[in-house]
């Protein structure tokens, strides 16, 4: 079980508050859990520790399938730090993981980490058929020597629990604004800029074609404001999303045509942040009704995102 090692590996200087889960996207929900995780922490001035599955538990729960992650684990683990935690574990969720008993996890939890109190959601559960819900946990803390800290869900505008499920639904609807209110920032795809069938160079719109991981969420088809992080430079770009219809079709793309940028993109990493989505991908009947609406794309483009504040 691999999960051991990687706990004998931290560190503790002081007690602990733990939380554990995915976390992925780090959104508004998550970072509600660490405030409170926070807090339990600073009560007692004990640290706080967010353990983060470096694979999806249903990957291996599941076999087929397949996630859909909406940030890298680089990313989630920057995002995590970024929120004040004092310790974050990589772990790996395993087939010996997933048999554990819910008691030998949390004595596991309590020997490694010095774990005085666990934090957790009103749905969590973990240990052998996610036997250890919140009440059952509760019970095992008196018996070991730590206590159980439920935080509240947190609803975004008293309609909808902030959720990843719910924030990937909305990514692939193209629901960017949805997306980017749910997440708290805004929503950021990293690929590696890979060679293309130059539909963009006859168009007179030469494009980054973005070859994300193939684990990653993507948005739904359509044509976005974006912004391209190239290196250390932040600059516009109208983004396409799907499959080239009026060239036939094909393989899915994500393509970038990017504002005031000369130079070779081909093999570096570039990131693009999605804002708006300017409309639907549509099929053309010519080029030249393709290329008319591109530039309509670009001018609009120029015109969101001049009126959007950086959040990312």
């Amino acid at each position: 079980m691999k999960i051991e090692e990687e706990l004998s590996c931290v560190s503790a200087k002081k007690d602990t508050v733990v939380t554990v889960g995915v976390f992925d996207g780090v959104h508004r929900g998550h970072k509600h859990l660490f405030d409170e995780l926070k807090r339990e922490a600073g009560r007692s001035s004990n640290q706080a520790v967010v353990i983060t599955f470096l694979n999806h538990p249903k990957s291996v729960l599941r076999p087929g399938f397949k996630p859909r992650y909406l940030t890298s684990i680089d990313d989630r683990v920057a995002l995590i730090r970024e929120s004040g935690i004092d310790i974050v574990v990589q772990a790996t969720f395993d087939l010996d993981l997933s048999r554990l008993p819910a008691g030998d996890f949390a004595s596991m939890l309590f020997r490694k980490l010095k774990m005085k109190q666990l934090v957790v959601g009103p749905d969590f559960a973990m240990g052998r058929n996610r036997e250890g819900d919140p009440e059952t946990l509760t019970k095992l803390g008196l018996a070991m020597g730590f206590t159980v800290h439920v935080a509240d869900r947190l609803w975004d505008g008293g309609e909808k629990v902030v959720r990843s499920t719910t924030i990937r639904d909305a990514l692939a609807q193209g629901e960017i604004e949805i997306v980017n209110r749910l997440l708290g920032r805004n929503f950021v795809l990293t690929g590696t800029v890979v060679k293309g069938r130059g539909m963009g160079m006859q168009l007179g719109f030469p494009t980054a074609n973005l070859k994300p991981n193939e684990d990653m969420a993507i948005p739904g088809n359509g044509i976005y404001a974006t912004w391209a992080i190239i290196g250390d430079r932040r600059v516009m770009a109208a983004t396409s999303v799907g499959t080239r219809p009026t060239f036939g079709g094909g393989d899915h793309v994500v393509e970038a045509f990017i504002l005031d940028f000369h130079g070779n993109l081909y093999d570096r990493q570039i990131r693009l942040e999605f804002i708006h989505k300017l409309r639907d991908e549509i099929k053309y009947d010519t080029v030249q009704e393709l290329q008319s609406q591109v530039q309509k794309d670009v001018d609009e483009t120029k015109s969101v995102l001049a009126n959007t504040s950086v959040t990312h």
